[in-house]
């Protein structure tokens, strides 16, 4: 009788769900809806360029008109210029200040990892986020800082998934999250070196060639893994 009941604790126990009440008591209420940051600036930042791509009638670059706009040949910052520019630069900047919360609770909802590892990922995820926001404050007439704030977005961003990859492959209940940060990675790089291999200034301002469409597949990947530690750590935390 007393070794049935242990088994059946001990089955209770190893098959607990992610985030069981002695691990979510830890976790203040406030810093799981901060998570939620995360979800929704990735989200409003897509349907707003989504929905401006069919809206444009083009944009005033230097001088040159580039008409119509083509969202598989144009980049998304081309949305920062002309009628539709305060609603696009209002979405990168507002998208940037979302993701920056959301990671502060993303890491905020992981006691497991030391206070130096959720620092330290915490700061590659918010890099990223700023690299956001900068570039709705400086549009594409910025030239060089504008490209910054897409460097400084991206480059973090494959660095913060890996360190974070790595650091949650050793927390039992998000090792899973851990190993597809780990691939994540890996991936960005991989569509951010084929949007470079397609982008030509010239061509997209003609309308020609696909860098639009890479790089839309690349900030969708790329916000994909804020939206969903966000989501997990609202759900399971």
């Amino acid at each position: 009788m007393n070794t049935a009941s242990h088994r059946s604790n001990e089955h209770e126990t190893t098959s607990l769900p992610i985030g069981s009440d002695p691990i979510r008591s830890m976790i203040p209420r406030s810093t799981r809806w901060l998570a939620l940051g995360a979800v929704a600036g990735p989200i409003l930042f897509t349907l707003v360029w989504f929905i401006l791509g069919f809206l444009s009638r083009g944009y005033i670059l230097y001088g040159i008109l580039i008409a119509p706009y083509s969202p598989i040949s144009q980049p998304i910052s081309g949305l920062g210029l002309g009628l539709t520019a305060p609603f696009m630069n209002t979405a990168f900047v507002l998208c940037g200040l979302l993701q920056l919360v959301g990671v502060v609770g993303i890491f905020q909802g992981i006691p497991e990892m030391s206070p130096f590892a959720r620092w330290s990922c915490a700061a590659l995820f918010a890099l990223s986020s700023l690299g956001f926001t900068l570039d709705g404050i400086f549009t594409l007439e910025s030239g060089s800082i504008h490209y910054l704030g897409f460097m400084l977005a991206d480059s973090t961003a494959i660095l913060g998934f890996l360190a974070a990859g790595l650091l949650l492959r050793r927390v039992p209940r998000w090792q899973k999250l851990g190993s597809l940060l780990i691939w994540a990675g890996p991936v960005t790089l991989l569509l951010t070196v084929v949007f470079f291999l397609t982008f030509n200034p010239v061509a997209a301002g003609a309308g020609l060639g696909v860098a639009g469409l890479t790089e839309r597949l690349l900030v969708i990947e790329l916000q994909a893994w804020f939206a969903i530690p966000g989501w997990l750590i609202f759900k399971y935390s």
